[in-house]
């Protein structure tokens, strides 16, 4: 006699990461879909011309990601990031900005609205994939030392402007005050480790503790805050 086991469900790994392609070019929105669904793991799930139906497909496509460029009609993509980070019922959406670097501030701000990440619109397709299963993921900065670039030249030119040193930084250990400057500085938590002399896992939870404890919605947030209430400062420029 034979015993037929029973299936098992699928579970969320099994599950193809949801992205919604914004972007007012058609042949842009074209090109996205053309890499994105060609990946193992990845399905285009929506595409929007703007940024307010950026947010409306984020919620009604169920989407993991959005992959969000920063000039759109309308609604433009940095209000459309600050909308979805602002919704709860979203709160597990990620999103990656695509950028040309032509205006730092926009970067920035799309960063501090809740974006996860961003990328160079010239950017290789294994690239683009590569980032996109990286801010899916929400457990790794997207090119750290990029972000960490563009922050400290943003703060540069705002040396006029005070630091919002926050609160919350009280609520943390002084072992999460030190991994959240690693963090800021650009290091994984595989180097943090390795110069903290602890293990991947402990710095990992560290990471996790100060992003709860200051309400940052992911690591790339993390890395904004740090530089925002001063507990990171921007190298200096050299003369």
């Amino acid at each position: 006699m034979t015993t037929n086991a029973p299936l098992s469900p699928l579970t969320a790994q099994d599950e193809p990461t949801r992205v919604v392609v914004a972007d007012d070019q058609d042949i842009v929105r074209a090109g996205l879909r053309l890499m994105i669904d060609r990946a193992p793991g990845l399905t285009v799930v929506g595409e929007a011309a703007n940024g307010h139906d950026a947010v409306r497909i984020a919620r009604t496509a169920r989407a993991d990601v959005v992959v969000m460029d920063i000039r759109m009609p309308g609604l433009d993509g940095l209000a459309a990031t600050r909308r979805i980070a602002a919704d709860d019922s979203l709160a597990g959406v990620r999103i990656l900005v695509l950028t040309t670097f032509e205006i730092d501030d926009y970067v920035f701000e799309a960063l501090r609205a809740g974006a996860s990440g961003f990328l160079g619109k010239g950017a290789r397709p294994d690239t683009l994939i590569d980032a996109i299963r990286t801010v899916a993921r929400g457990d790794a900065l997207l090119s750290p030392s990029a972000t960490r670039g563009l922050i400290a030249r943003f703060l540069r030119s705002h040396d006029d402007e005070p630091i919002h040193t926050s609160p919350l930084l009280a609520t943390l250990t002084d072992r999460e005050r030190e991994v959240t400057t690693l963090v800021a500085d650009g290091m994984s938590n595989t180097d943090i480790a390795r110069q903290l002399t602890l293990s991947p896992l402990t710095v990992k939870t560290h990471v996790n503790h100060a992003m709860t404890k200051l309400g940052a919605r992911d690591r790339a947030q993390l890395v904004v805050l740090a530089y925002q209430t001063g507990l990171a400062r921007p190298p200096r420029a050299r003369p």
